[in-house]
């Protein structure tokens, strides 16, 4: 059957600027890490992307290694912009991709070097069938690899019309002032950086958010959610299946010690007297920072894609909720 985006699909959407650009990215963005690759079911992933878009989500964001296997989820993901996105719909998306980590054996298959970051990037456009995309990023820095060509690469990227912005990911603040002050002589400013941020997360507090506010740049947190644990699926131990279930998961069950699954009672027991799942609260606390661009989230079918959508319903928090987080976290530290 042939995909009718929603009429309405602008009308519910928070839209907010990326830094100080011209673009403005939904509140919440999908992210393809998992759930999109060539073991997984296509239909599924299909149906999740159109919804998202349906419910205005216009930014889906990949990475070379996405799948698995990896490339898989690049390759899914341009079957369903064929399938379902031709024309002019591809204007109304902002598709991003990244390159750092290893994607192919040998030398040039991985890290920050100008020969892997545009052979990668040419690879990923391959399999998404793209002319470009709209964000690039260097996926993680490279301590082998002079910062300079890094940025220069970026610099390229855009120049050769590949890529319309790039950013940054897993930058830590000294790095990425560097980086964004190359890329400004460059002529080709930062976009955006995407660092791992949630409440048992906390680094980017730090003086990245600082960074990032000085220079005008968006900020994309991923894992919101700790890679599951900051939901309601850890409230009794691990549970059979889960990524924490699983010996090569990115969530370890070492990671899940008593005083961390005692936590996440408390911020269980303050989410539902908000009125939220646990989930909800945890993207809505990463959200009531203005200097969070978007959130980028992860779904494993259209159910959970709405229940974390209905985190935008309440973002604002009272100074004793906050306090109140504070101290649970604080507490388990």
């Amino acid at each position: 059957m042939q995909y009718t985006p929603a009429t309405d699909r602008y009308d519910h959407m928070t839209y907010q600027r990326c830094g100080r650009s011209g673009i403005q990215l939904p509140a919440l963005s999908l992210g393809l890490w998992h759930n999109f690759g060539s073991i997984d079911n296509f239909e599924n992933g299909r149906s999740i992307i159109r919804h998202a878009f349906d419910k205005g989500i216009t930014h889906f964001d990949l990475a070379n290694n996405y799948g698995p296997q990896p490339g898989s989820a690049e390759e899914n993901f341009g079957r369903i912009l064929k399938k379902d996105f031709t024309g002019h719909l591809r204007d109304e998306l902002i598709i991003s991709t990244k390159a750092g980590y290893t994607m192919w054996p040998g030398p040039y298959g991985d890290k920050g070097s100008r020969k892997y970051l545009i052979s990668s990037l040419d690879q990923s456009l391959r399999r998404m069938q793209l002319d470009y995309v709209d964000i690039f990023y260097s996926h993680r820095p490279d301590p082998d690899t002079p910062l300079e060509e890094t940025m220069g690469a970026l610099h390229s990227i855009v120049q050769q019309g590949k890529a319309l912005y790039v950013g940054l990911s897993n930058y830590t603040a000294e790095q990425s002032e560097k980086a964004i002050n190359l890329l400004k002589q460059l002529g080709t400013p930062c976009l955006i950086h995407q660092p791992k941020y949630s409440m048992f997360e906390r680094w980017v507090e730090n003086g990245l958010l600082d960074v990032l506010e000085n220079h005008g740049v968006g900020c994309i947190p991923f894992s919101p959610l700790a890679q599951g644990l900051l939901t309601d699926r850890y409230l009794h131990g691990i549970p059979a299946g889960s990524r924490a279930s699983r010996p090569s998961g990115f969530l370890q069950e070492k990671e899940i010690t008593p005083e961390k699954i005692e936590q996440v009672k408390k911020l269980h027991e303050l989410a539902r007297h908000r009125g939220q799942s646990l989930a909800q609260m945890a993207i809505a606390w990463l959200l009531k920072d203005k200097r969070i661009t978007t959130v980028l989230i992860g779904a494993s079918s259209v159910a959970q894609l709405d229940d974390n959508l209905l985190a935008l319903q309440q973002t604002a928090f009272t100074p004793a909720e906050l306090q109140t987080i504070e101290n649970i976290l604080r507490n388990g530290a």
